[in-house]
């Protein structure tokens, strides 16, 4: 069973701590398995957790033999970094172990050097503060989380569930990870201000807006050739006022948004079939085998035979 250790620092956001606690323990794998083993460790018993004060029942021992480890936020991102905890989180990353934050986790992350050189995110309001704190760090301010492989980091409230997420699509696969979104009653993809995998990934479906017919009807109508005259034929509207009414509702064109909807479904048919990569690229609208591998790449950062080999 993977092993989930989560780290509890003094003034650690309660939020930020319960957040994997209730996303990996509640995940299950098809035969009804639990997917994850949780462990809560601290350096000390006892953890100021602001309203509350938290006993850790493990210590960083818990770290050792983890496959995650998950360092929450803290209300003192810029407090000196134990000594202990440092050389924990260095040693585990020297062995491997995968290493996520939430929110301004991301500062005594940064504190082990361990994202030097790498790009990382952290809630937008403390982004210029990780910067000129870290100069060796590429701060981006406008993506939910980043996944460098083995370092992770996401930004604030929210965007942790969209990180816990990825990672038990990275595990499990996206089955298991869209069951474990539906009991965090949590779409597995959204539409956000920072966004990474979403302006990539996603394609945005808000509910209770006025495009929710015209979207849907996109949605059953991928593999069609659809210019935008098409689209605005479809909604009774001119070109001007419906690229504006995405911009509203969706806050992106409907080409864009047609665009992330076939990449998508492309991602779904590339986990669970074994339809050729034309075939896939056909049946989602692409023109072309090298159109189609050209946008899922510039998309999704690698190529369908790729994405099949890591998420089937």
């Amino acid at each position: 069973m993977h092993t989930v250790a989560v780290l509890a620092l003094d003034r650690v956001i309660p939020f930020d701590l319960s957040t994997p606690i209730e996303v990996f323990t509640r995940t299950r794998l098809p035969d009804g398995r639990s997917g994850y083993q949780l462990r809560v460790c601290a350096e000390k018993p006892e953890v100021d957790a602001g309203a509350f004060t938290l006993r850790a029942p493990w210590g960083l021992e818990g770290l050792k033999d983890a496959d995650t480890i998950i360092v929450p936020g803290t209300d003192a991102p810029l407090a000196p970094l134990a000594p202990a905890v440092r050389d924990a989180l260095r040693t585990a990353a020297g062995y491997g172990t995968r290493i996520a934050s939430i929110c301004s986790g991301t500062f005594p992350l940064a504190a082990t050097g361990l994202l030097d050189g790498l790009r990382a995110t952290t809630h937008w309001i403390a982004a210029d503060l990780l910067a000129a704190t870290y100069p060796d760090i590429e701060v981006d301010p406008d993506v939910l989380y980043v996944d460098n492989g083995q370092i992770l980091t996401s930004a604030g409230a929210a965007a942790g569930l969209d990180l816990c997420l990825h990672m038990i699509r990275r595990d499990y696969g996206s089955a298991v990870a869209a069951d474990a979104a539906r009991l965090s009653v949590m779409p597995l993809e959204r539409e956000g201000g920072q966004a990474q995998f979403i302006v990539h990934d996603y394609a945005p479906t808000p509910q209770g807006a006025t495009l929710d017919p015209l979207l849907d009807w996109l949605q059953d109508n991928l593999s069609r050739d659809l210019a935008l005259v098409d689209i605005a034929a479809r909604a009774g509207t001119s070109t001007r006022t419906l690229i504006r009414r995405f911009r509203e509702q969706t806050g992106t064109t409907p080409l864009q948004w047609l665009h992330r909807a076939r990449i998508r479904q492309a991602q779904h048919l590339l986990e669970t079939t074994r339809h050729s990569v034309e075939r896939i690229g056909t049946q989602v609208g692409f023109g072309s085998p090298t159109a189609f591998r050209d946008r899922f790449k510039r998309t999704t950062g690698v190529s369908p035979h790729t994405y099949r080999r890591t998420f089937s």
